[in-house]
């Protein structure tokens, strides 16, 4: 009983701090072995550390132990505990999720491909191409510090934590967006691997909403003062082009007007207590902090749609003062 109560003991003590076994796990503990014969593994350590893992096919040629999925003495990089560690593979995987993301929304902006009709092609191309700077600038954000935001909360609390792009849903959302112009895409997610409380997974999991939030709020005086330095209110229903020349005052203000909104929508979208989202872990963490976060997400976007506010109406209210 003593020695049962002295391990419970040491393992609550140390929950609240990185459990250091978490720096020994490889890239990508999510990674599926391929379709075979599931091979022994054997692991020796070198003598500038690095831990080598070998197989059983060691005696077959290189390029039949690949085609049998077998893998000859591959030395695995670990990472070096840090926060703000990002390995090779998730920074491909995050630059293809924003590149796709990217794209996506400015076929929303252009009305997706069927408008090219009646705007011309030479026409289209342009107002895509100056759209998607646009977009990238203010929802890129939103959706990337989001997810930043579940990671740095997972790693804090010990755990392995990596965002792993989504193909099929970029690919979809892509799709969706050429064809009908709106965007509904799942652009991948944070995997995390590790133990945690139920507390923990909620700390996890509304994080990445209060980035949300935290990025409307410092946004409503960031870009009311460069709306308003600049000039841009005159230009908030102007298109990007007229008579041939650029009016970057018309992009400016579109970039303050989509950094608030989509901050807002995003949030109450991820806060949904449903499937895998954010909100159903918070939720099931505690009721009190979900219904508080959701209402603080909702009753903007309600004022929203009943016309009480919107983004545009507060980036000029905070511009005439500059």
């Amino acid at each position: 009983m003593m020695r049962g109560f002295k391990a419970q003991r040491q393992y609550f003590t140390t929950m609240g701090t990185r459990d250091g076994r978490a720096d020994l796990v490889d890239d990508d503990p999510f990674t599926r072995p391929q379709k075979g014969k599931i091979h022994r593994i054997h692991q020796r350590q070198s003598s500038d550390g690095t831990i080598h893992f070998q197989t059983n096919t060691e005696n077959i040629s290189g390029l039949f132990s690949q085609l049998l999925g077998g893998i000859q003495q591959q030395p695995v990089k670990m990472h070096d505990g840090k926060i703000w560690h990002f390995s090779k593979t998730e920074k491909e995987h995050l630059a293809l999720a924003m590149g796709a993301f990217t794209l996506a929304l400015g076929l929303m902006r252009v009305g997706g491909i069927f408008t090219i009709s009646s705007s011309g092609i030479a026409p289209w191309v342009i107002g895509l191409l100056l759209a998607m700077p646009v977009m990238l600038i203010a929802i890129g954000p939103a959706f990337l510090l989001h997810e930043i935001g579940h990671k740095i909360i997972a790693k804090k609390n010990g755990c392995w934590a990596e965002f792993r792009a989504d193909p099929k849903g970029l690919k979809n959302g892509v799709l969706l967006a050429t064809l009908l112009g709106i965007v509904f895409m799942a652009p991948g997610a944070v995997m995390v691997a590790g133990l945690v409380t139920r507390r923990q997974n909620g700390h996890i999991a509304v994080a990445g909403p209060l980035v949300n939030l935290s990025l409307f709020l410092v946004g409503i005086p960031l870009w009311g003062v460069v709306v308003g330095i600049t000039g841009a209110v005159e230009y908030s229903s102007s298109s990007y082009i007229v008579d041939g020349a650029l009016v970057w005052q018309a992009m400016v203000f579109d970039i303050g007007y989509f950094w608030l909104g989509a901050n807002l929508f995003l949030g109450l979208f991820n806060m949904l207590p449903f499937g895998p989202l954010d909100g159903l872990k918070v939720k099931d963490w505690n009721e009190s902090v979900f219904y508080l976060v959701l209402a603080i997400f909702a009753l903007p976007v309600i004022g929203i749609f009943m016309g009480v506010w919107g983004p545009s109406d507060l980036l000029k209210y905070v511009a005439e003062y500059f």
